[in-house]
């Protein structure tokens, strides 16, 4: 699957690789992995949970 994944990482990052991610979609989850570290360990995040985790606490 990783293989066919697209890779992409925030406009935001800057050119000196500091400490970002890139995000990938998949079917039903994103993939998340180190930038620094293409060949690491990928996480796979349901779509839901990371739509929550972005959105913060309830109530905010």
């Amino acid at each position: 699957m990783e293989s066919e994944l697209t890779w992409r990482k925030s406009s935001r990052s800057g050119s000196s690789g500091g400490s970002c991610v890139e995000l990938a979609g998949a079917k039903d989850c994103v993939a998340v992995r180190d930038s620094k570290d293409p060949d690491g360990p990928v996480l796979l995040v349901p779509r839901p949970a990371l739509r929550a985790a972005l959105r913060g606490p309830a109530g905010r």
